[in-house]
Parts: structure tokens; sequence; C-alpha cells
């Protein structure tokens, strides 16, 4: 005959949660905890003015050197119109400077015919000292004026230097008027509108390059000797209430300080104190989102 062994279902309880718990192990507990984030850039105005056009749209993907902003620039244009204006006056004074070297340049070649003439004459004697003293007191007052004349072309060219730069001064900022986005990317928030007054280092949007994000976790002192940066990693992020999608990672930066341990964060062990920070680099592939959570495996 087959005897039952008298077992009370309360008595099985303990047996059957050490057997659940001898076969799940630890292995399922990741080494470090964190979030998502992205490297931002903040877009701002560098000029100052209405804004005639701002085409970003929050969630939109842009390219980069792509024009997504206008600055009214009818200041510039009529300042660039009055320094050409001021230009073109100077420029008219060096062109009547350059016709008055070229008549004393002419007024000096005549007298140095002359003076060749009066020294022919000397050998004769049908010419006196004082005739060839006089014509070289004459070629050394044109000299003296030639220089004064060319004294003058240097302080007008310099005028035009200057006027020149201060044009150059002003394209450019017609040219930042023009506000061009500087890498591809999605549009994560919007501060500006069309037709309100801007201003120099207004912020108008922030964008990010969403192919790459940064999983950024913190770990004890005890873990930090078996990091390193270009490390590659396992990183783990939820796929459904039950399993886990596996990306690889690259550790690219480490803490040299610690930290208390942000609120957000859960390790694998009892929150401690201080930790580190770790960032690790994953490729996107249109999964991740900012703020999404993650684990690493070293």
């Amino acid at each position: 005959m087959i005897k039952f062994i008298d077992m009370k279902i309360s008595d099985l309880i303990p047996v059957i949660a050490i057997l659940f718990a001898s076969c799940s192990g630890t292995n399922d507990i990741s080494d470090a905890y964190g979030n998502f984030e992205v490297d931002n850039i903040i877009v701002s105005a560098e000029a100052n003015g209405k804004l005639l056009l701002l085409n970003v749209e929050e969630g939109k993907s842009i390219k980069a050197n792509e024009v997504v902003a206008v600055i009214d620039t009818i200041d510039y244009v009529l300042k660039r119109k009055q320094l050409k204006a001021q230009k073109r006056a100077i420029s008219s004074r060096v062109e009547n400077i350059q016709s008055q070297i070229e008549v004393q340049e002419q007024q000096k070649k005549n007298l140095l015919i002359d003076k060749r003439r009066i020294e022919n004459l000397m050998k004769d004697g049908a010419a006196t000292q004082k005739q060839l003293d006089d014509i070289n007191g004459k070629i050394d007052l044109v000299n003296s004026q030639i220089e004064s004349i060319k004294t003058q072309t240097v302080a007008v060219v310099t005028e035009l230097e200057v006027i020149g730069t201060q044009i150059s001064q002003v394209e450019e900022s017609i040219n930042k008027c023009n506000i061009k986005n500087p890498i591809n990317g999605i549009v994560l928030e919007k501060y500006a509108e069309e037709n309100e007054i801007t201003a120099f280092g207004k912020p108008l949007y922030k964008i990010a390059d969403m192919r790459e994000m940064i999983l950024r976790v913190y770990v004890s002192g005890n873990q930090l000797p078996h990091i390193k940066i270009g490390q590659e990693v396992e990183v783990l992020i939820d796929e459904d209430k039950q399993s886990n999608k596996i990306l690889t990672g690259v550790v690219s930066w480490i803490s040299e300080s610690a930290e208390f341990t942000p609120k957000i964060i859960q390790t694998k062990e009892e929150r401690v104190n201080m930790v580190y920070a770790v960032k690790v680099r994953v490729e996107n592939e249109g999964s991740l989102k900012i703020g999404m959570p993650g684990e690493v495996n070293f």
C-alpha cells in the first residue's frame, strides 16, 4: 500500500521559495543604471532686429547649413549704402591727388631739361652759375611738393582702408542676420516666433543630433577600477515588460570626482552616498529617446 506523506502546504512554501531563488540567481542585475541624454546646441540670434522668418518646429528634422531664420537687415543695408558713398568720395580724392602728382612730375621733367641745357651752355661760357642754382632750386621745390602730395595720398588711402573694413563689418552683420542651422539634427525646443523682436545672444531654438545618444550612469568606487575610456560595454533597454533589448555602447567619459547619488538612479546594491558618473555613447537606431532609462554591463 502506498503511503502519502502528511505535509501541509504552508510547510512547502519555504522550499519553493528556495528553489526559485537558486534558479533565478543574480545574473539579471546590471552593473549600472541611468538615463539617456544627448549633446544639444542652442542656436541664438547674432543680431538685433525683427525676426522675419523662423522656419523651425519642435520634432522637425533640419539639415546642416540650411537657412532657418532671417532677421531684418534694413539698418545694415542703409549703413552699407552710406559707407560705399563715402568710399566713392574718398576715391575721387585719390584720383585728384594722383593728377596733381602727375602735373608736378611733368614740371620736374621740364626743369631737368632746362638744367641740362644750362649745364651745356656753361661749358661754352654762355650761362652763369646763378642760372644753374636757380634751376636746381626750382627742382628741389617741385620734389618737396611731390612728397607733400604723396603724404596726402597715404592719409587718403588709410581712410579708404578704414571705410573698407567698416563695409566688411556691416556685410558680416548682414550675413549673421541669415541664420544657418549648424548640424543635422532634430529640433528639441523652440524659444521664439516670427515677427518678434530679437536681440544678440537671444536663444531661438535647441537642436540635437539624435543619431548617437549618451547613457549617463553612476558607479560606485569599487566598480571604477574595472572601467576605462574606450571600453565596449553591453547596454540594455526595456523591450517589453519582461525582456530587454541589447545594444552596444562605448565608454566615452568618466568623472574624476565623486558626487552624491542622484535620486532617480537605482543601483544593483543599496543606494550609496557617493558615486562616479560615466558616459556611454550608444548608436541610436531609432528606439532611444531622451530621458529613457538604460542599464549597463561592464
